[in-house]
This record gives structure tokens, C-alpha cells and sequence, in this order.
């Protein structure tokens, strides 16, 4: 029996759909202050092929994926704060120090039905990116995600809720309804807005049964103009998903386009480098992942993504598509060990380029 009851609390809390902050965690009602926090110790193992002359170019490296330690707690009354810090050296590669991810105040008087927070926090766009970076099903979120759905954190109001246990239209589900609406700067994490206008994101879902929540996203904003013109460039995202779950079964599937008119930047996904790049794109990209939680503490994964950063070129030779094998094994609740080896292939026709990658991850959260 305990190890049923084990079991299912593995099952929870990988398959949690997850919406606020860093993702499921909220102060408990005691007053205080409550530490929190993970690690995330990581090894990757790039395959990158040879040179002309047979020299291997693979490479291999020890590194911290994530370190974060944070606080959070309530506020007599109707308050409370939450604040994550950063301290992976990899992630802060320009500062070398810790760096604020999300600080924000959050006003619970109307909570669940509405919730408004106020400081900096990951932006409501999207599955995946609202997904808490511990309670990935992967090591990676996938490239549209990194790409599209930024910047991942922000500074700004959000407005925040869901129906809760009202029943509407003779459904029975908790949250039949639910919504997240934002105004940012922007401009991303810990940089003050660039110009006098804001960033506008808002994300609702439906979740008509047990087994499936469906969610859509929109985001526009408008920003200085990368060549000096008078005019803004103007980035604009639309998204849908849909996750279904069975007993231990868990499927996600996420589809983005994105539009950017004048400029637009890759990168920047979950603390990664931005590039900022001159002229107009249209962009798009999904993925599909598929898991199962085994009753010995095995979670195998499968995922399939495909990311098209160019939407007008005539060729096929800028596509991207990678398969993630992945396994996730869990010591415990708090400690998990995942595997995914990344077989990436190019849609252009020519010899494959050798870019396959092996990832360990260990990660204990406190």
C-alpha cells in the first residue's frame, strides 16, 4: 500500500499542470518565511562528428544547469511575496553572481477566482514555459518554446484565476475555467522597459473533463526599432495546447507561430543568451511528448519538436527537428535523475549534420 501510495505522489507531482511563478509553489496560510529551492548538476555529451584530418570535435562538459534558492510566505492579510533567486554560474555567464529571476506581491483577497501580482515573474505564454524548470518532463524545453514564447520572465502586473469548484454548464472539473492576463515591459527579465509601451499576454483554458485541459495564448508588444527608424517593431505570438491524462499516461502537445516585424531575437529561453537580428520573420513550431509512470519509480519519455525559424525561405535547409529518448527515475519525491539523448535532424536534403547530444541530469529539491 505505501508503495501505491508512493507511487501516486511521483505521478502528481511529474504530471501537475502547472501555472503561476515558478509553477506550483504557493505559500501555505502560516505566516513566516519559507525557504525553498533545487539544484540542478548536469553532464552533457555533445556528438559533433570530425574534422577532414579525423581530429573529433565532440566534446564534454560538467556543469550546473540551475542552482535556485528562494523565499516565499504570506502577509497579514490577503498578501503574500515570492522571490527566486539564481545562482548557476552557467545561466549568469556575464555576471558570474546571483541573479533575481522572479520577486513579485501577490493580492489574494478574491482568490481563486482573481489573484494580482505585481514585480517581475514568468510570463503567462504557453504549456511548457509556464511548466516549473524542476517539473520538466525533459532536460530541455523544446526550441520553439525557447525561441517563441519569451522573453520567460518579465516585469509588470498579471491578473490571475480560475472557477475553481463553481460548477458551469453541469461540468463536475475543478477550474473548468481559467485565465491569466499580463501587462510588461517587455523587455525581460531585470531590464526596465526600453520605450513608453507594453507588452500585453494573456492565456486561457478549458478543462472540460479529468482527462484533457486545453489552453490558448496570445501575446503582442512593441519595441524601439533595431535600425534607429521612427516607426516600433512589433513582435506578435499566438500558441495552443492541449494535455491529456490517463491513470499514469501523460501527452502534451504545444503549437506556436510568431510574427516579428522590423527585428527579432532567437535565444534567451529559460536564462539563455539573446541575439538581436535586423529584418522581418515569421516563425513557427510544435512538439509532442508522450510518458508513462512506471510502478518502479521509471518514467520512460518520448518527445518530437519541430521548429521553423524561417517561414518564408524557399529551402527546407533551416528546419529543425529533434527526438528526445528520455528517462526519468525518481529516488524520491524531492530527488530525480533524467536521461535524454537528442537525436536532431536537418530537413535539407543533404547529409546530416552531426549534432546528437547525451544529457544526465541530477536534481534534488528542497
Amino acid at each position: 500500500m505505501k508503495r501505491l501510495i508512493f507511487i501516486a505522489v511521483l505521478a502528481f507531482l511529474a504530471f501537475s499542470n502547472l501555472s503561476f511563478a515558478q509553477g506550483c509553489m504557493e505559500p501555505s496560510g502560516d505566516d513566516g518565511v519559507q525557504l525553498f529551492g533545487y539544484i540542478q548538476p548536469q553532464a552533457d555529451f555533445q556528438f559533433l562528428g570530425e574534422t577532414a584530418s579525423g581530429k573529433s570535435l565532440n566534446t564534454n562538459n560538467f556543469y550546473f544547469n540551475r542552482a535556485r534558492i528562494g523565499v516565499m510566505g504570506s502577509v497579514p492579510y490577503d498578501f503574500s511575496y515570492y522571490v527566486l533567486t539564481e545562482f548557476s554560474p552557467t545561466i549568469n555567464a556575464d555576471t558570474r553572481g546571483a541573479a533575481i529571476l522572479d520577486a513579485f506581491i501577490t493580492y489574494n483577497r478574491f482568490g481563486p477566482y482573481a489573484k494580482i501580482s505585481f514585480g517581475q515573474f514568468k510570463t503567462p505564454f504557453g504549456l511548457e514555459q509556464i511548466t516549473a524548470c524542476h517539473k520538466l518532463n525533459t532536460i530541455n524545453r523544446s526550441e520553439v518554446v525557447n525561441n517563441l514564447s519569451g522573453p520567460i520572465r518579465d516585469f509588470g502586473v498579471m491578473i490571475s484565476g480560475g472557477t475553481d469548484t463553481l460548477s458551469l454548464f453541469g461540468s463536475k472539473t475543478k477550474n473548468l475555467f481559467g485565465y491569466s492576463f499580463a501587462v510588461v515591459n517587455g523587455t525581460g527579465r531585470n531590464f526596465k522597459d526600453n520605450n513608453a509601451k507594453k507588452d500585453m499576454i494573456g492565456r486561457l483554458t478549458f478543462h472540460p473533463f479529468e482527462f484533457i485541459t486545453v489552453g490558448a495564448s496570445y501575446r503582442f508588444g512593441a519595441h524601439p526599432s533595431g535600425a534607429g527608424l521612427e516607426e516600433d517593431d512589433t513582435r506578435e505570438r499566438l500558441g495552443f495546447d492541449v494535455e491529456l491524462k490517463y491513470k499514469n499516461f501523460l501527452v502534451q502537445g504545444e503549437y506556436t507561430k510568431g510574427s516579428d516585424v522590423g527585428s527579432y531575437t532567437t535565444g534567451g529561453g529559460c536564462g539563455g543568451d539573446v541575439e538581436l537580428h535586423q529584418g522581418s520573420v515569421d516563425r513557427n513550431g510544435y512538439f509532442v511528448q508522450g510518458m508513462y509512470m512506471t510502478p518502479w519509480r521509471v518514467q520512460p519519455v518520448i518527445k518530437y519538436e519541430f521548429y521553423e525559424p524561417n517561414a518564408a525561405a524557399e529551402t527546407l535547409g533551416d528546419q529543425q527537428t529533434i527526438i528526445t529518448y528520455g528517462i526519468n527515475y525518481f529516488f524520491n519525491e524531492w530527488t530525480r535523475l533524467q536521461v535524454n539523448y537528442l537525436y536532431k535532424a536537418e530537413e535539407n536534403g543533404n547529409v546530416e549534420v552531426p549534432n546528437d547530444a547525451l544529457l544526465f541530469q541530477l536534481q534534488v529539491v528542497f
